[in-house]
């Protein structure tokens, strides 16, 4: 009972005091309990992609709307995560399980030795640089079909889990794990240090953070959650191609990290889960598929048109507001601080010295 009390005044305290947590729970719910409402093997399908894009996407922000490394070639360490587990599973006859940590490890490596080669670039070089990085690694698994399988891939792979439920659940784990890990690291001290190489990488240095360091780390810590998700996807789909290496698979990452809202972690998964459904929903109607590109480019457009910070600040900012005082986000429907007391009407500027809460 004294648990059951903790943990109930935790998500009272924490948690439901914000709506945007409470999306963020009532999500996370949905999320759990999809297969005992609906279990259609389709629809299962399709949100176990959606998870996975979502940790792809979600990574992408940890290195380039956190750190600023904008990264055009996000799908090497996705392609190499899938690879790896692929070609494990498939010459050695390992484990899946055992394949995607293996994989994970591989993109971890690839994502420090790209740190090395572009530590000195920046801007539109560094996205440049890593633009190249995918068609390379695409080149040489070609230049080697008897081993990586050519042009049509690695296929026949085993499954994490042999019903469909059970692959759901597991990509859906590893998805809420990935995210809030990757939410934590972002809002530790190491983000704020992330947060001060993006806004100015020179004075970061003379203040004297080393930033190689830490652009290695988020390299590593991106390519690391990005690794999983191409190895998960790969004994999802049961098959590991050049498509997971595609130029088209890391603008698409790149869509989803500024539809969403960059320097969010949840604005990326936000965007694919609205997203990627969408474009499978309109594939469903044979008279909108040769216009589903279209329609997709469309609603992007839109979006940065009206919302150009991205869909979840714009909304987080319409359901919350920020206090003044102490910078704690509260309802909008609050007149005082849930913290400090002072009142939300206030704005910077104001002088909050003569408010006496009492």
């Amino acid at each position: 009972m004294f648990l059951l009390r903790r943990a109930w005044a935790n998500l009272r305290n924490e948690i439901l005091v914000l709506p945007s947590r409470t999306l963020v729970l009532a999500w996370a719910l949905a999320l759990a309990l999809l297969p005992l409402v609906w279990p259609d093997p389709y629809v299962l399908r399709i949100v176990t992609m959606t998870c996975l894009f979502a940790t792809f996407a979600a990574s992408w922000d940890l290195l380039a709307g956190f750190a600023g490394q904008v990264n055009f070639g996000h799908a090497l360490f996705f392609g190499a995560g899938a690879y790896a587990s692929a070609l494990l599973s498939h010459h050695g006859g390992i484990s899946p399980w055992i394949t995607v940590c293996a994989g994970a490890a591989v993109a971890t490596l690839l994502g420090l030795a790209t740190g090395l080669l572009c530590r000195r670039l920046r801007g539109s070089y560094l996205s440049l640089a890593t633009l190249a990085l995918p068609l390379i690694a695409t080149g040489l698994l070609f230049a080697f079909p008897d081993f990586s399988g050519g042009e049509l891939g690695i296929s026949g792979l085993k499954r994490l889990a042999a019903s469909a439920t059970g692959n759901y659940y597991i990509a859906a784990a590893a998805m809420l794990a990935s995210v809030f890990g990757m939410w934590l690291i972002s809002d530790s001290n190491f983000g704020l240090v992330l947060h001060a190489i993006r806004d100015d990488e020179v004075a970061a240095r003379a203040s004297g953070i080393n930033t190689a360091r830490y652009k290695l780390a988020v390299f590593a810590l991106s390519a690391l959650f990005a690794g999983v998700a191409g190895a998960l996807y790969a004994h999802f789909l049961r098959v590991a191609g050049p498509s997971t290496l595609e130029v088209a698979l890391s603008f698409q990452v790149v869509i989803w990290g500024i539809f969403g809202g960059a320097a969010t972690i949840y604005g990326p998964v936000a965007a694919v889960f609205l997203l990627y459904p969408f474009t499978e929903w309109l594939g469903s109607f044979q008279s909108l598929s040769d216009l589903r590109l279209l329609i997709f480019a469309a609603v992007v457009l839109a979006v940065l048109l009206f919302m150009p910070r991205g869909i979840t600040p714009w909304l987080r900012d319409k359901i919350e507001t920020q206090c003044p005082r102490c910078k704690q986000r509260n309802a909008a429907w609050r007149a005082l601080c849930r913290l400090c007391n002072a009142p939300l009407g206030l704005r910077d500027g104001c002088d909050l010295g003569r408010y006496n809460p009492r």
